[in-house]
């Protein structure tokens, strides 16, 4: 707490640091309205997907402008806008497809685990991540299942990536 008497500054002067404590607020009817719609977990798995699928848009623009034709050389100026219009559309749509499935399948794995354990903490994301991963790579068998859990798990588990404790 802070002291009632001034205190001494740097420079010999006194002055007066009273903190101010604000009083506690209650949330009001629609803001937990807000809270209960959010904490669905299929409404949190759709706007998952939906801005995962926002996101694979962007990076398709992005990544498939940055792609050449191999003939190039023997296309018009035309024919290479063209190719690049369409090449950059099939990579938005295509990126677009994982990213919304990986948001929704991240969001809803993480929601339906973290309302059964009653917890918020990195395991949950981490068995989120787990169940993504396999589930994406799920068409590649087995061990591409498992290394897809791997990876999803360790790039999902928080506490790793968080330096400012250590």
């Amino acid at each position: 707490m802070a002291s009632p008497e001034p205190a001494a500054g740097a420079d010999g002067a006194s002055a007066s640091q009273a903190a101010v404590v604000e009083p506690i607020r209650l949330p009001t009817p629609e803001e937990i309205k807000g809270q209960d719609i959010w904490n669905n977990c299929a409404v949190r798995s759709v706007v998952s997907g939906v801005m995962g699928g926002g996101l694979g848009v962007l990076m398709g623009l992005f990544f498939g402008a940055l792609e050449n034709p191999i003939t190039a050389e023997e296309m018009t100026a035309r024919q290479q806008i063209v190719y690049q219009a369409k090449q950059m559309g099939r990579r938005s749509i295509s990126n677009a497809k994982t990213f919304a499935v990986m948001g929704l399948i991240f969001s809803a794995a993480e929601c339906v685990i973290e309302k059964a354990r009653a917890k918020h903490d990195t395991t949950n994301s981490a068995v989120a991540g787990c169940v993504t991963g396999g589930a994406l790579a799920a068409k590649g068998g087995p061990k591409a299942t498992c290394v897809g859990c791997v990876g999803f798990a360790t790039f999902s588990w928080h506490d790793i990536w968080d330096c400012s404790e250590h």
